[in-house]
């Protein structure tokens, strides 16, 4: 809720010109606040109180910080440099405290004379700037500050009980500087429309908006504080799921042809040559999902597994189901690797229930069942076609898998975006499954919706798991299930730190620990960051540094240099080859070919094997610059291996300091096989933002106080008032309140997400 409309008043009007035509400018573009709205929207982070000091102790390396401190001592020091050769070079270092820590502040050249009549010792000062290390201590280098002054006695009591709000900053705009300039604006707090339904509202006890708008910029007490934070956090968990509760509202109205598969169809010859038993999960799943496809509008259900889980199996007995109701299921897949992959496991699954797959040039002759790729024969009974549609593909097979698609032939095709090209026709689209739909644009999934005659049902699956707030955040539109059991057969991943730098014989071991595996009859994976060939910039890769540790300044490790100095050095002997997402499809395709036939010991890849990648006699895998991937990502990875009888082994390179926030996230990594677990961890570590979708909305994002791991409750409580807002009122007409913060929410590129997703 960004916007209201006694609020749109632009911070660059003359009106408003006591915030100044700069810093008006400076805060539209580094914090996105171009109106009065959006400034008292614009949250303080946390409060100081004067009496009580920070903690300089927990300062946070290379970050902007505001912190309320007392000088404890100031010294002027003279030096000789190549701007001042006679020794008249002069630095001002000023010693803060909090009772916690020690701060030194350094104030260089001309700079130092203000500060050097100001900042004497027990004066109590805002200090804003950027934590660095200078002679392994911190500092901060000339950072602006504020003396916090007291005069009378009543005055000096007001003054150390005060609560001072610190404002998300920039390096060119202050926390303060940002507090007066909303307490200019603060008065129009009061024609705020309130978005929550009164009855609401006076039913939780929640204050009014002004007031809370109020009371989250000028608290009185931490109880002002807290009242005004749960009223807010409530207002933007509401306004969210009210826009969510109307799209699934807007899904029941929509037409969808009724899937049922018939009690002898090819669904049930299926599930008959299964050698194994579903899990319990699973069946679960699929209950939920054909219950879904029998009713007359769209299934928008989310399918969200552990790596492993068995998702790939549920999936295609969905479309196996809309097969047998006469319809056509289409799997859209991310990559190539992995939509050849899938086409590979979904034919060996079905057996000779897929007549036929992908032809390499030429279709089969009339009257025979024809060879297909992989060696199988067509000719079952309740057959059907199953083919592969990607952009690489030569005519002649492209040409087939039109004619296949628009005649009904193929019950099944899984494919790249080259599905969603507008030459691409469907006889009678039932069902869309997506795979790993966060690296989907909306408008590639809404392509795909858009061939059917009328809404096909929509199945998203994700191996990221996601913890429940969230999927009701992001993903509310949709039903979710879950899949937490592993299929019986499948084997622990062990997994482990190996501190490069700080004990190098650990990398020696890894390389023997691979040697080990190969020589027991398995296969491993070794992933780099980068490809490494002459289309990466080095020096770019290198300008990038982190405080973190020295690992950063140097470039990621690449692909073609780490496999060719494995190849000649501790892996020399083996059969050691790469793939990454600059091959040519085909080269990708033969790659992992050889590597699926257990032709090749040693994959060197980037992460193009993140998903769907299923080679079971892989058992090993080694991360190199393991900090430089996410929590999710490193889980990804390392459910490639272990998926046979035999264990997994998953080791985590890195150069990071032990103390470092790197190793902590690799540790937590090593410590969990728990996917649920490490996602949260992950969204923990990450701005709530990156979460809520923005890079596919396009929109900033809409939470500035909900927490979405912390605020489960306020989240699912919303989501219940919701849905019963909706129900009485589809169209917010007794509820103009809430309309108008919907409108600020859905700005158009937002409400684009919403409608499509």
């Amino acid at each position: 809720m960004d916007l209201v409309p006694a609020l749109e008043e632009p911070l660059k009007q003359p009106l408003k010109s006591v915030l100044g035509p700069a810093t008006a400018k400076v805060m539209a573009e580094h914090l996105g606040l171009r109106t009065v709205g959006d400034l008292l929207h614009h949250y303080p982070r946390r409060y100081e109180e004067r009496g009580q000091l920070t903690h300089l102790a927990d300062l946070p390396m290379d970050e902007h910080v505001t912190v309320v401190a007392q000088v404890a001592d100031a010294r002027l020091h003279t030096f000789a440099s190549a701007k001042a050769p006679r020794g008249k070079g002069q630095r001002l270092e000023v010693t803060i405290t909090d009772g916690s820590g020690r701060l030194q502040v350094v104030f260089f050249g001309n700079g130092v004379h203000k500060p050097h009549k100001e900042l004497l010792p027990g004066t109590r000062a805002m200090f804003a700037g950027k934590v660095s290390v200078f002679n392994r201590r911190l500092q901060l280098a000339h950072p602006a500050y504020e003396l916090l002054r007291g005069d009378s006695e009543e005055a000096v009591e007001t003054w150390a009980g005060a609560l001072i709000p610190i404002y998300p900053a920039t390096a060119k705009l202050e926390s303060w500087k940002i507090g007066k300039a909303v307490q200019t604006v603060l008065p129009t707090a009061q024609e705020a429309l309130d978005p929550l339904p009164p009855a609401l509202r006076e039913g939780r006890g929640l204050l009014p908006l002004p007031e809370a708008l109020l009371k989250i910029h000028r608290p009185h007490t931490k109880a002002d504080i807290a009242d005004a934070r749960a009223r807010l956090k409530w207002d933007e968990a509401f306004v969210l799921q009210v826009a969510l509760a109307r799209r699934r509202h807007a899904d029941t109205l929509l037409p969808a042809v009724p899937r049922v598969p018939g009690p002898d169809g090819i669904l049930a010859a299926f599930d008959d040559r299964l050698p194994f038993t579903l899990t319990e999960g699973q069946q679960k799943v699929s209950r939920e999902i054909f219950a879904d496809l029998a009713t007359a509008h769209p299934m928008h259900r989310l399918l969200q597994g552990e790596v492993g889980s068995g998702k790939t199996m549920v999936a295609l007995r969905a479309m196996l189901a809309v097969v047998d109701a006469g319809g056509q299921a289409a799997m859209l897949a991310p990559t190539e690797v992995l939509a050849q992959q899938h086409h590979r496991s979904v034919t060996e699954m079905m057996g000779e229930l897929a007549s036929w797959g992908l032809w390499r040039e030429a279709p089969p002759q009339k009257g025979g069942g024809g060879r297909r790729e992989g060696g199988m024969l067509g000719g079952a009974e309740h057959a059907t076609k199953v083919v592969l549609l990607t952009g690489s593909m030569g005519m002649a097979a492209r040409r087939q898998a039109l004619l296949d698609l628009a005649t009904g032939e193929a019950g099944i095709v899984i494919g790249t975006h080259a599905l969603i090209e507008d030459k691409v026709q469907f006889h009678d689209l039932g069902l869309v499954v997506v795979d790993e739909q966060h690296r989907f644009g909306v408008e590639q999934r809404d392509a795909l919706r858009g061939k059917g005659k009328q809404p096909p049902h929509l199945l998203v699956m994700t191996a990221t798991p996601i913890p429940r707030t969230v999927a009701m955040t992001v993903f509310g539109d949709l039903e979710t299930s879950v899949l937490d059991q592993l299929p019986a057969g499948r084997s622990p991943i062990a997994s482990h730190v190996v501190p490069a730098a700080d004990k190098p014989h650990f990398l020696a071991r890894a390389w023997e620990r691979v040697r080990e595996e190969v020589a027991a009859g398995h296969q491993a994976y070794v992933v780099c960051p980068r490809i490494g060939d002459e289309e990466d910039d080095p020096k770019k890769a290198g300008k990038k540094k982190d405080p973190e540790g020295e690992a950063d300044k140097r470039p990621p490790l690449a692909v073609l240099e780490v496999a060719d100095q494995l190849s000649r050095g501790p892996l020399q002997g083996l059969k050691v080859e790469v793939l990454h997402g600059r091959m040519h499809p085909d080269d990708k395709d033969a790659v992992m070919r050889r590597f699926a036939a257990g032709e090749t010991d040693v994959l060197v890849a980037t992460t193009v094997i993140e998903v769907g990648v299923n080679v079971p006699n892989a058992t090993a895998m080694v991360i190199m610059d393991a900090d430089r991937f996410g929590v999710s990502q490193l889980h990804q990875l390392r459910g490639r291996v272990g998926r046979g009888s035999a264990p997994g082994l998953c080791l985590l390179v890195t150069e990071m300091p032990e103390a470092s926030p790197a190793r902590q996230r690799l540790a937590a990594v090593a410590s969990t096989l728990d996917g649920f677990e490490l996602s949260r961890i992950d969204l923990e570590q990450r701005r709530e933002g990156d979460v809520l979708g923005q890079a596919q909305s396009g929109a900033r994002s809409s939470l500035r106080v909900l927490a979405v791991i912390e605020d489960e409750e306020v989240i699912a409580e919303a989501r219940q008032e919701a849905a019963a807002v909706v129900a009485a009122d589809p169209e917010l007409e007794r509820l103009p309140g809430l309309r108008t913060a919907l409108d600020a929410l859905l700005d158009e590129e937002r409400e684009q997400y919403l409608e499509k997703g």
